[in-house]
């Protein structure tokens, strides 16, 4: 693949980031969907957590995966199937029937999960391997436009979130993934419309080794960025949810539907205030007037300084008499900080893998950082349902604190001097 641009950089960074967008608010819509409707089916942390699981190892082996196939067949051909492999999904979602057995259900969904984890990952990478080679070469042109991407995509897919909570609560499940099936579909119709030509196209004799990078701060980066999306989904996919369903529920069908709301609500936002201040952490940051080793050292504390938010809350909930008013607006108030931290902590990593990465072979190296990506989250979801199964929320956020201080170590040992900005 060559690093060359289209001549309408910002025409296809659009078209670009308006299939990202389509595709992760699909994405968010369906976890919600997913989660709330099968804990009121009666489905235990662990049972909720397997749901997810093979979505989080698609994600491993595709992004390895992905990076040659984009560097083989091209990055708009990766991209249109991430999007096409989403809109079967959602349609297969539709195909659950509430006859079946617990141990049939959980295996579809899982095998569902797993086809979404390999459509979103595709997209993923296809997205932000575009980035590096759409956007302004002086400066801070790349942060700005990774973390544009990425923020604003988070905060779509908070407004997933919110959405897929809604619609379970309104027209049910089967109705809610099949109208999100068509939407998207007309999503990717306009997408092949209106793609400006140029991005890169494939090449022959690109190995499949070649994905398994040999630079040393790529691969402390991948380390690093294991442990820092494992610490947020510890106690973001099961303990938290399943925590707030508990305080808010009273177990009657107009109980059950404020609690959506309410939940879906502060997922919601936790997602859009995350992707919010991912879009604008290169001016909090001040990159354009700091030098890149200076950045990096700031991606080497910023880890160690967010563990102890988790960990102060998992002494609150561990001190505490039982839920109470108080304790669930201290976790509000507590996560949305972490939010905000790990928001500038991820831009830096999303910057960084661009950085670090050489122009021919970008799609190989965001493919292998992404697998790491997936790693994390992979950890973290087990992590998630084990733990609060084991020792509750309280389990779920020491654990967070500890991958987080692990993620600190191998971001201190990372090496500004091969940055290619």
């Amino acid at each position: 693949m060559t690093a060359s641009a289209p001549q309408r950089p910002l025409a296809a960074y659009a078209a670009v980031t308006a299939a990202y967008w389509a595709f992760m608010l699909s994405d968010g819509a369906l976890r919600m969907l997913v989660l709330l409707h099968f804990h009121i089916l009666g489905f235990s942390p662990v049972q909720l957590a397997y749901l997810f699981l093979l979505y989080e190892l698609a994600g491993i082996v595709t992004n390895l995966s992905a990076g040659w196939l984009a560097a083989r067949f091209g990055l708009t051909r990766t991209l249109y199937a991430g999007l096409l492999l989403q809109i079967v999904a959602l349609l297969a979602q539709t195909q659950l029937d509430p006859g079946w057995t617990v141990a049939l259900s959980v295996v579809f969904v899982m095998a569902v999960q797993g086809l979404s984890g390999v459509a979103k990952d595709l997209a993923k990478m296809s997205s932000k391997s575009a980035v590096k080679l759409l956007a302004p070469a002086k400066g801070d042109g790349l942060f700005r436009w990774v973390a544009a991407l990425t923020g604003s995509k988070n905060a779509v897919k908070g407004l997933g979130f919110l959405l897929g909570a809604v619609l379970l609560g309104t027209v049910g499940f089967s109705a809610a993934v099949l109208a999100m099936a068509v939407v998207l579909s007309v999503i990717l119709g306009a997408v092949l419309w209106r793609m400006p030509p140029g991005l890169p196209g494939g090449r022959t004799g690109v190995r499949f080794r070649e994905v398994f990078s040999t630079e040393v701060n790529i691969n402390r980066l991948a380390v690093a960025r294991v442990f820092l999306f494992g610490a947020r989904d510890v106690w973001f996919v099961v303990g938290i949810p399943v925590y707030f369903y508990a305080v808010l529920s009273d177990g009657t069908p107009e109980g059950n539907r404020t609690a959506f709301f309410l939940i879906g609500s502060f997922m919601a936002l936790w997602i859009i205030l995350y992707g919010g201040i991912q879009a604008m952490a290169p001016r909090l940051m001040r990159a354009a007037a700091r030098p890149a080793a200076e950045l990096v050292g700031a991606a080497r504390g910023l880890s160690a300084g967010l563990a102890v938010v988790p960990a102060l809350l998992a002494a609150a909930v561990w001190f505490s008499a039982g839920p109470s008013a108080a304790l669930t607006w201290l976790l509000v108030a507590g996560l949305l900080a972490f939010g905000g931290l790990f928001a500038l902590n991820s831009a830096l990593h999303s910057w960084l893998i661009l950085a670090f990465s050489q122009g021919s072979r970008v799609t190989m190296d965001v493919g292998f950082y992404y697998m790491a990506n997936a790693g994390g989250r992979l950890l973290g979801t087990l992590l998630s349902g084990l733990s609060f199964q084991l020792g509750g929320l309280a389990l779920c956020l020491v654990v967070a604190a500890v991958m987080l201080v692990l993620s600190a170590l191998a971001a201190a040992r990372l090496d500004p001097a091969p940055l290619h900005n």
